[in-house]
């Protein structure tokens, strides 16, 4: 009876590793099959009331606004598209490695400027940077050479200063920024550019960035470049012209792109940026431990058909 016991006990001291082993070999899922694994709960439905739609003949840019961080910005941007500001008008700048630019060409000529809709304020104060009490920062363990804190507030990229109590959109490739002159305050969201290029965080809190775009980037980021230095078009026939820009609360819901977001407080968001940080699939040798917030996608999708 007792070398019975012992056969059994050695048989299965022998199977427990060769288990264990197994489990270890089972292969890390990549950031995708995270990403399509993440239940329902995990996703948020794209606001219509802050998304703009611009119009474009290769296709439709898809833009989600940040009143959070921009809140009068935001609310002239959202006056003049219903007011059909940019119907008509072009993107007439795109730099390389930088942004593409659009609004009105002619806005430093009052002669022949395109008048603003009704409802547009014609001063708006600089909306640099924005508190962070009692709002949710979902942190990036990561350092980062810009700010002491970063990751992001309402699913958009933020960098922020703990001590100071403020937080800011950082300039990630697709953000969407208000251009201004010297003055701090002389933007009133007219003249918007988007990043196409490296991120350019050394411009984080020096212009109010009011949203970023989400959906549609290759139709701006395909755009020829500019002439050296600054990419502007020295012919008008070289611009591309914007078809119109609507909000998304503004066209008929038939003709709406419905999207979902990826929450970042969600475990599926946590950790799909994990596996960016630490690749372990077969081509990546050794993992980096690191990775940049600019580096971290926001996922989207169509939502699913019921």
């Amino acid at each position: 009876m007792r070398l019975a016991l012992l056969v059994i006990a050695l048989s299965l001291a022998v199977v427990a590793p060769a288990s264990a082993q197994d489990a270890s070999k089972t292969k890390p899922r990549s950031a995708k099959e995270i990403i399509d694994a993440a239940p329902a709960s995990a996703w948020r439905t794209l606001d219509p009331a802050n998304t703009l739609y611009m119009e474009l003949d290769s296709g439709r840019v898809i833009i989600e606004l940040a009143p959070g961080f921009a809140p009068e910005h935001v609310a002239n941007i959202k006056a003049m598209a219903k007011g059909g500001f940019w119907d008509g008008l072009s993107i007439y700048r795109s730099q390389d490695n930088f942004v593409v630019q659009f609004g009105d060409p002619d806005a430093d000529e009052k002669t022949i400027a395109k008048p603003f809709p009704d409802g547009t304020k014609q001063q708006l104060p600089a909306e640099f940077t924005r508190s962070t009490n009692g709002v949710a920062f979902d942190l990036l363990p990561d350092v980062d050479g810009w700010a002491p804190n970063v990751g992001f507030i309402d699913g958009f990229p933020t960098a922020g200063d703990p001590k100071a109590g403020k937080a800011w959109l950082t300039h990630c490739y697709g953000m969407l920024g208000a251009g201004r002159s010297n003055e701090p305050d002389s933007s009133i969201g007219a003249e918007l550019y988007v990043v196409i290029g490296q991120a350019p965080r050394a411009l984080d809190r020096q212009l109010s960035s009011v949203g970023r775009v989400i959906k549609g980037m290759e139709f701006l980021s395909t755009i020829p470049r500019g002439p050296e230095p600054m990419g502007m078009y020295a012919k008008p026939e070289q611009r591309t012209t914007i078809k119109a820009i609507h909000l998304a609360s503004e066209v008929p819901e038939s003709e709406r792109t419905p999207l979902q977001l990826l929450r970042t407080d969600s475990q599926a968001f946590i950790d799909a940026t994990e596996a960016r940080r630490n690749r372990v699939d077969d081509f990546y040798k050794i993992p980096s431990g690191h990775i940049d917030l600019c580096n971290v996608p926001l996922p989207v999708r169509a939502p699913p058909a019921k």
